[in-house]
């Protein structure tokens, strides 16, 4: 199907559902510049200069051992202060204002979906922008991280500052959880974008969906998922909302910035 005949079948579906939720991943954020440090080109390259993958040194234990490396890289690789939303982010949001879209469920810690304006986000991975110490639990923002310090200290007990991200060998959390699962069953249409699928448990979350509306799938690869869709776009999924809002008049003054 072409991807002009597929976005006019999103858009029906749109208009026919009662509540609709999105989930997505790393490539909703690609299109803003922010590499997937899961691909091929992000996994060589980390080991290549730090002699180990990308899933060990954002594990918790790495970050226990290790704080020092795992600054150096979060800082090179994970933090990118200067994206901006995307048509996708910016559709999301719109769709929300509209009050067709009730959830924005991510795996992405970036906080770009709050940039372009959504405002129920579910972040089950976390967020680069909210920190915390150790030790006396006192909160911070991003900019003592982006300070350079080599081991982020806490302003009123010297603790170490850890980001509030899940790494890996930690679990999601439960309030975000259950919240994201709700939100999921009470859906009558799910529109997955930007994720092959293959992360857990994150990935499993769609197991809850029964809407009849639909599944609609938005990814420039092939998921596991995509036998059980009823639709499928291979496609860039900014481009996808780019052509998705133009069958909204009404978007245009506000998703053209």
């Amino acid at each position: 199907m072409a991807v002009k005949d597929s976005v006019q079948q999103l858009y029906n579906g749109l208009l026919t559902c009662k509540k609709a939720v999105f989930f997505g991943g790393a490539g909703v954020s690609t299109e803003s510049g922010i590499p997937d440090f899961r691909s091929e080109s992000g996994i060589y390259r980390t080991v290549q200069e730090y002699g180990v993958p990308p899933e060990e040194i954002l594990s918790h234990t790495f970050f226990v051992k290790h704080p020092d490396i795992f600054y150096q890289y979060y800082r090179n690789y994970m933090l990118h202060p200067s994206a901006v939303p995307n048509a996708a982010h910016r559709g999301l949001a719109f769709l929300e204002r509209q009050g067709v879209l009730t959830a924005v469920i991510t795996q992405n810690i970036d906080g770009l979906h709050q940039r372009a304006g959504s405002r129920k986000v579910l972040e089950l991975h976390g967020s680069i922008h909210r920190n915390y110490c150790m030790d006396c639990h006192q909160s911070f923002g991003l900019d003592i991280i982006l300070r350079g310090d080599p081991l982020p200290r806490c302003t009123r007990c010297g603790g170490l500052i850890k980001p509030d991200v899940v790494l890996y060998e930690e679990a999601l959390d439960e309030t975000v959880l259950s919240q994201s699962i709700s939100q999921i069953q009470e859906a009558d249409l799910m529109i997955v974008g930007g994720t092959s699928l293959n992360v857990y448990p994150a990935a499993g979350l769609l197991r809850y969906f029964h809407g009849d509306v639909g599944l609609v799938l938005i990814n420039r690869d092939e998921t596991p998922l995509d036998g059980r869709a009823d639709l499928v776009i291979h496609h860039k999924i900014g481009e996808v909302f780019q052509r998705l809002l133009d069958f909204y008049p009404s978007s245009q003054s506000t998703t053209s910035e």
